[in-house]
């Protein structure tokens, strides 16, 4: 089997006065698609930043923190090597940037591209390829700012695409690390973001998905974590994890679980 993507041991994280990660393991390798559920306030935050080393966990003799095999990393570099798509606004400088630009700050994980950074023709070609596979052609000469959110949200992961591409060497497989992407995309545009993302990992991308929205949890997702009170309530199989008593456990409401062309819905 090979190496995993992500190993977690035993890894409780303080913000402040308070523990709001408790003792939380998880191993993730290549090719194993992963959505991480639970609450507002349940944990979620917190583990994606421990996951991109912006938060450490205590220090315990029982924990370790390995993310492509090592323990200590860049912050940009593993960044970029993840390709992290988040439900926030991009930020003024990638606003007034153009879609095929904004998908080549992907290889320098910058939020524009500064007179000090080289572009050069093969990576303008790949970016060109990843708007052409999120199907976003059409935005190439488009400022990020004169999108939709939906518009917007394909170039961020296209972006993403060519980082982690880059970044895994040749022949490597891309990750995107996707933080609640549905968040202030209209009807049509969450399911045309779905589609994209079952594409994607149908193509082999590795997909990590942390979600309060049962919806954004694809067909191609076969594991589920979920999170309560900072720690792993469940971990396995959608089937057997999604179920009515455990998701109304989780959210301390009833809660009743049906499905539809494959993507599972709650009432």
């Amino acid at each position: 089997m090979p190496e995993p993507i992500l190993d977690l041991s035993h890894v409780s994280v303080a913000r402040g006065d308070s523990v709001v990660l408790k003792d939380i393991s998880l191993r993730l390798h290549p090719g194993e698609n992963l959505a991480i559920l639970g609450p507002n306030g349940c944990g979620k935050s917190t583990l994606l930043k421990t996951i991109t080393c912006e938060l450490y966990p205590l220090v315990r003799p029982e924990t370790h923190v390995r993310i492509f095999g090592r323990e200590r990393w860049d912050l940009t570099q593993l960044r970029r090597r993840m390709g992290l798509v988040s439900a926030e606004l991009p930020g003024k400088p990638m606003l007034t940037t153009a879609g095929l630009h904004a998908v080549v700050t992907g290889f320098f994980s910058s939020s524009t591209l500064w007179p000090n950074l080289e572009v050069t023709a093969a990576m303008k070609e790949a970016a060109a390829a990843a708007l052409a596979e999120v199907d976003a052609v059409s935005l190439r000469d488009r400022l990020v700012g004169e999108m939709s959110a939906g518009q917007q949200r394909r170039v961020m992961i296209a972006r993403a695409l060519v980082g982690s591409r880059a970044s895994a060497g040749d022949g490597g497989a891309a990750m995107l690390l996707l933080d609640e992407p549905s968040n202030g995309l209209d009807l049509a545009a969450q399911r045309q973001l779905r589609g994209l993302l079952r594409s994607l990992a149908a193509a082999g991308t590795t997909v990590l998905l942390i979600t309060h929205h049962l919806p954004d949890i694809f067909p191609e997702i076969g594991r589920v974590l979920l999170m309560r009170d900072g720690r792993v309530v469940a971990d396995g199989p959608r089937n057997e994890v999604l179920t009515d008593r455990a998701l109304s456990d989780l959210f301390s409401t009833q809660v009743s679980v049906s499905e539809q062309d494959g993507f599972l819905h709650a009432w």
